[in-house]
């Protein structure tokens, strides 16, 4: 009897067991996540958007308007327009109360100066080299940002890291070997973009993050684009305003500009939502989901030549940077939860690393964007 009543607990027992992890997903948890990955394929297809339509406008064979300065600025202008519009105006986005004169100038003025390099060089590149080679050339980023965090104090140095570092860095020295129109000065311009788009992201730890001001990407737009038109404004006086004073027959296309800015501007809306509805794992698979879209339209449609020496050095490169973000999300999963024994963890920590997420996801491809 005891051994019946045993078998029988134990069956019901695995019976309740089994039930309950067959019970279906709730309404309210499967709205949650429609909802987030509707964020995420907005998010793909306006950076994706972006990035062609960059392409289509700069590049000389297609509707040849040779002037990265010229549509970097008329990008800033149109976004710092719609930034102010929304905090000032409609007064949708809060703006941080500890941003004075004084540490706008010594710590979001240099953050807009590099910004302004890092744009203005990426959209040249553009000029010289094939969408499907600059994605591959930006998986450089992590390189970046390591290296000059080490070097900058922010970062400590660890050998196995520095061995990854240099995995994704042979990677894309095999994809530039493979390049079937490698161009020097193009990939001297978009590893120049890289190098200060990864010091932007440092100092932005540095300047301001240590302070406790955290930016979305609308008030970072709202303070951030201003300088950038500052700064851009010089070069373009010195190298693209007598050219484009030469070229009489140009009449501004309201049409081509207005919709590239919008898309531009929408593309850090589409970030500014996705903080907080998704998680790092997510925003990174999204990442290199765009990625290999952005190669494949490359050769399909644009019909610019890849390789197979080019994307196996990009399979390399991607494996490493792969490998980096688990690492990083690994470890900060562990101090989440080092946090929580001893007492300090709260809800709103999982909403801080998720705000993480976008800034670590290959610098931070929530500005890229603009490129």
């Amino acid at each position: 009897m005891g051994k019946g009543g045993g078998s029988s607990s134990t069956q019901s027992s695995s019976t309740a067991t089994t039930t309950s992890s067959s019970q279906p997903i709730s309404d309210g948890v499967l709205k949650k996540i429609i909802v987030a990955y509707t964020y995420v394929a907005i998010w793909i297809f306006l950076s994706f958007t972006v990035i062609v339509y960059n392409k289509y406008i700069l590049d000389k064979k297609l509707y040849n308007w040779p002037f990265p300065i010229s549509l970097t600025m008329i990008h800033m202008s149109f976004c710092a327009s719609l930034a102010i519009f929304l905090v000032r105006v409609l007064h949708l986005v809060d703006l941080p109360s500890s941003m004075s004169t004084s540490l706008y100038l010594s710590s979001v003025v240099p953050i807009g100066a590099l910004y302004s390099l890092s744009l203005w060089l990426s959209n040249s590149a553009y000029i010289y080299l094939s969408v499907s080679f600059i994605q591959m050339l930006k998986a450089l980023m992590p390189v970046a940002v390591y290296s000059i965090g080490v070097l900058l104090k922010k970062e400590s140095y660890q050998s196995n890291t520095m061995l990854n570092m240099l995995s994704i860095s042979l990677g894309v020295a095999v994809a530039a070997y493979g390049e079937a129109r490698f161009d020097t000065w193009g990939v001297t311009l978009q590893i120049g973009a890289v190098a200060f788009e990864a010091t932007r992201l440092v100092l932005i730890q540095i300047l301001l993050t240590s302070k406790g001001i955290s930016l979305n990407p609308i008030t970072s737009l709202y303070y951030v684009a201003p300088c950038c038109l500052v700064f851009l404004s010089v070069p373009w006086l010195v190298v693209e305003y007598p050219l484009l004073r030469e070229t009489s027959t140009f009449q501004f296309d309201w049409v081509i500009f207005g919709t590239n800015s919008l898309c531009a501007f929408a593309l850090n809306l589409a970030v500014f939502l996705l903080v907080g509805k998704t998680s790092a794992l997510t925003m990174n698979v999204a990442g290199v989901v765009k990625d290999w879209l952005l190669i494949a339209f490359s050769w399909s449609v644009i019909r610019d030549t890849v390789t197979p020496i080019n994307l196996f050095g990009y399979g390399l490169a991607f494996l490493g940077v792969a490998y980096y973000n688990h690492a990083k999300l690994q470890g900060l999963k562990a101090k989440e939860a080092q946090r929580k024994v001893e007492g300090g963890g709260a809800g709103g920590d999982d909403d801080e690393e998720k705000g993480r997420l976008l800034q670590d996801r290959d610098g931070d491809r929530r500005i890229e964007q603009q490129k």
